[in-house]
């Protein structure tokens, strides 16, 4: 017999996916609109948000009810406690993804400085640690979580590389420095979407096993792994 507090877990997660999807459109939207040049994307990135910022008061709603309602112990309060920060992710997410689009919209007024070839790289791997963290979340999976973890290290190596390439750029012709800093600026908001999933997938650890493996801590922690 289903407890009514599995219910109530199982309609955080539904919650929690759907605004995950919300996530993932806002950030594929803002990247199309910069790599294809198409700035009528920007106002879908604006509105998806709105529905990104809706869904964390409901998520942030739904669990104080359960803590006021059930008073879960153990496993079930680990989660809604994951869950709280999860939201809290996410949310921050949607904002990256919006600063993605402010960037990109200024960045597209002028011609391109470059081929976008490592900046759509990064924000392939920003797409996956996004997804496998929700994934990992849904489905209780440590692996799945600890390859999201790893797979940081990737990103912030290729936003160094951006950030090496367009600097020799500005060195050698100061009069694109604008033109680069909104690429540079691009780099930093896919790594921050990077911070915020592996966050996600160290909340997924916490919540299934019990461990605290932030900054370094705890049995099992992969090396390098902060909450950022």
């Amino acid at each position: 017999m289903e407890r009514s507090v599995d219910s109530e877990l199982r309609q955080l997660k539904e919650k929690i996916l759907t605004m995950g999807g919300y996530v993932e459109k806002a950030l594929d939207d803002s990247l199309k609109a910069l790599i294809q040049r198409k700035p009528e994307l920007f106002d879908n990135v604006y509105e998806v948000e709105k529905e990104v910022n809706q869904k964390h008061i409901e998520v942030d709603e739904a669990c104080l009810r359960i803590l006021a309602r059930q008073a879960p112990m153990a496993a079930d309060l680990r989660l809604v406690v994951a869950v709280i920060k999860i939201n809290t992710d996410l949310e921050r997410m949607g904002d990256q993804a919006v600063n993605i689009s402010h960037n990109a919209k200024r960045y597209i007024t002028e011609p391109p400085l470059k081929p976008l070839i490592d900046l759509p790289r990064m924000a392939e791997e920003v797409r996956a640690m996004v997804r496998f963290s929700l994934d990992a979340f849904v489905r209780g999976d440590v692996a799945l979580a600890e390859k999201v973890l790893a797979m940081d290290d990737l990103v912030d190596g290729l936003k160094n590389q951006i950030y090496r390439e367009l600097i020799t750029y500005i060195v050698g012709d100061p009069k694109v420095t604008e033109r680069a800093l909104n690429l540079i600026l691009i780099a930093r908001n896919l790594e921050r979407l990077g911070d915020h999933a592996t966050n996600i997938a160290e909340d997924v650890i916490f919540a299934i096993s019990g461990k605290d493996i932030r900054h370094g801590g705890g049995a099992g922690a992969q090396a390098g792994s902060t909450q950022k």
